[in-house]
């Protein structure tokens, strides 16, 4: 296995985790680094993607969902107009 030197920048949190992850497990600093990378990475390959779960909506009969958009930009547009004929 070959090594890879390199040096990182932690923000302030990442430091104190690391710090009390080495006291709890009287473990080095590189140890605990790179089983908290090793970690999350693998963490991100075994997890199944998120996928919606469709519902019925429960609407009407005549009423285009596709069309929903539109009827709040009507609505929107109608309250808009009615409060500028107000000033």
């Amino acid at each position: 296995m070959s090594i890879m030197r390199t040096t990182v920048t932690l923000d302030p949190r990442s430091e104190r985790l690391i710090r009390r992850a080495m006291e709890r497990g009287g473990q080095s600093f590189k140890t605990v680094l790179n089983e908290a990378i090793q970690r999350g990475l693998e963490a991100g390959e075994t997890e199944e993607p998120f996928t919606v779960q469709p519902r019925p909506m429960g609407l009407r009969t005549g009423i285009d969902p596709g069309r929903l958009n539109s009827l709040a930009d009507k609505l929107e547009t109608e309250a808009f107009v009615e409060q500028s004929s107000r000033t």
